[in-house]
């Protein structure tokens, strides 16, 4: 008799070794804490390879302790039959959205310089607002920033930069949050200049 559980086991069984490594990749950045990065390490050439057939390109910080991968822009000028589809539809980022993720990518470099023995940085809900606030003169626009702010630190963790560490039932104040290492990366120097241009000209139309 045919037994429908194991056409199932015999098909698993056909999956590549490093499948776990290239599911894990196609949701979200892979950390070094993460039970699959050793197989990561063991198959670096393959699962890079595995990527570049589909236009993807692998990044591996070893030293920070994570991976990532990415979709290279396509040459507006290619053939369209040519062109492939984007991997992660691109969403708009609010200006405060933006500004907090430079902010956070400047605290962390900040941090490195002072902490050289020090990998993890650590950021509490109060210690962010503050340090945004500072960007917003006109108190409506204060106003604005801190009736928002949890769905600002919202999006920031939907997209990767903080991991909610630490929760405080009785005061939001003290909730406690790793910047995570990714977001220089995705940030890099050449990245931060050229938003911190655009920010800069954004707040002097509609932030002063």
């Amino acid at each position: 008799m045919y037994n429908f559980s194991d056409s199932i086991e015999i098909q698993s069984n056909k999956s590549l070794p490093y499948a776990g490594v290239i599911i894990k990749l196609l949701q979200d950045v892979l950390y070094d804490d993460d039970k699959f990065w050793k197989d990561l390490m063991t198959n670096q050439h393959a699962v890079s390879e595995y990527f570049e057939k589909i236009g993807v390109k692998l990044v591996i910080q070893e030293t920070d302790g994570f991976a990532y991968i990415f979709q290279p822009e396509t040459n507006p000028d290619a053939d369209d039959n040519l062109k492939l589809p984007r991997l992660v539809r691109k969403v708009p980022i609010s200006y405060e959205v933006t500004l907090l993720c430079v902010l956070l990518r400047e605290m962390l470099e900040e941090f490195d310089v002072k902490e050289i023995d020090q990998v993890k940085f650590f950021v509490t809900h109060k210690e962010i607002r503050d340090k945004i606030e500072l960007f917003f003169k006109e108190r409506s626009n204060v106003v604005k920033l801190l009736k928002n702010f949890d769905n600002y630190i919202n999006s920031v963790l939907n997209l990767g930069f903080l991991k909610l560490v630490s929760e405080d039932p009785k005061e939001k104040e003290l909730n406690r949050y790793e910047v995570k290492r990714v977001i220089k990366a995705k940030i890099n120097n050449q990245k931060l200049e050229e938003i911190k241009t655009k920010l800069d000209m954004y707040a002097s139309g509609s932030h002063s």
